[in-house]
């Protein structure tokens, strides 16, 4: 298994000719997808066989940024922008058995799509506990400033798309719920105690099993007064491998955000150094992307064995 260490997301809802050669001979391990590559469901099926012919895999890894509410990718097929976490987590706190009934409807016509034109990753759900003075980069897109409510219901998301042989990336580890500013931009700063972190942020995600996590682009102050946790080995060794106990395949956010302080290849190495999997990389430029695919490495045998299990729960 020769995959590079990366996801490249692509340009639009047809393979650029430039797009082909890279995924043909780059062997990206994964392709994500975003509004701009959908236009309807005959249209994004085309697309993902085109993009698994190349590969010559069935089972090639196609993720989308797909959460409901704000991020909501498949809204040229399905309007989905009600339904944000926040709002699920309203009707679980009002009748826990319409939330289950109406959280299982939603979740099997995502998967419905998903499994019509050939998904089989979805970067949801988000673990992040919001709090009152938190950045709005957030927001709705938390379940809860409860961090109980956040765990309940996100291993009950996860275990739906489990059920539907969808796998799940928890994001933003080791969790993103009181940063000040959008990491998009900025890097924001984290100044809870680690007592509070342990307590609240970090709680979602240690109760939840998935096989794949998203890292933070945010600094925890207390952990790491330097690196933020994509490019800290003390908070993805010490936090997120052995606090939070994390054993699925780790994966940076989009290490073309602002909030990185280095230039692109920097930022893509320096993350897998400090221990991610796989890199992230949004944006779809290919000229980004062409200098990336030169500079980094095969995926270890730590994310060979943990795709393998992915294609075997994959079926």
């Amino acid at each position: 298994m020769n995959k590079k260490a990366v996801i490249f997301g692509i340009k639009g809802t047809i393979l650029t000719k430039d797009e082909k050669d890279l995924i043909k001979s780059g062997k990206p391990w994964g392709i994500i997808l975003f509004s701009r590559n959908i236009k309807n469901t005959d249209q994004l099926r085309d697309l993902i066989l085109s993009i698994r012919d190349i590969v010559k895999d069935k089972q090639y890894p196609i993720m989308i940024d797909q959460e409901g509410g704000r991020v909501s990718r498949l809204n040229k097929l399905i309007d989905l922008s009600i339904f944000s976490q926040s709002y699920f987590a309203k009707l679980y706190q009002q009748d826990k058995n319409f939330f289950i009934y109406s959280y299982k409807i939603y979740t099997d016509v995502v998967c419905g799509i998903f499994k019509n034109v050939g998904i089989n990753i979805i970067t949801s759900p988000v673990l992040d506990v919001r709090r009152n003075k938190s950045h709005n980069i957030i927001g709705d897109r938390s379940f809860s400033t409860n961090p109980d409510t956040v765990s309940k219901i996100g291993q009950f998301c996860i275990d739906l798309y489990t059920k539907n042989k969808i796998a799940t990336v928890i994001k933003h580890m080791p969790g993103h719920g009181s940063a000040n500013c959008d990491s998009h931009y900025d890097l924001p700063i984290i100044k809870l105690k680690k007592k509070e972190l342990i307590k609240k942020d970090f709680k979602p995600f240690k109760t939840c099993n998935s096989f794949f996590a998203m890292t933070a682009h945010a600094l925890y102050q207390d952990y790491d007064p330097i690196y933020s946790a994509t490019h800290s080995k003390i908070v993805i060794n010490k936090v997120i491998r052995n606090k939070i106990g994390f054993k699925g395949i780790l994966i940076s956010d989009d290490i073309s955000m602002k909030a990185l302080k280095y230039d692109l290849k920097n930022n893509a190495v320096r993350a897998l150094d400090a221990g991610c999997n796989l890199i992230l990389h949004c944006n779809a430029k290919i000229s980004e992307m062409s200098k990336l695919i030169k500079i980094l490495p095969t995926i270890d045998r730590f994310t060979q064995k943990k795709t393998s299990q992915f294609y075997n729960f994959l079926g």
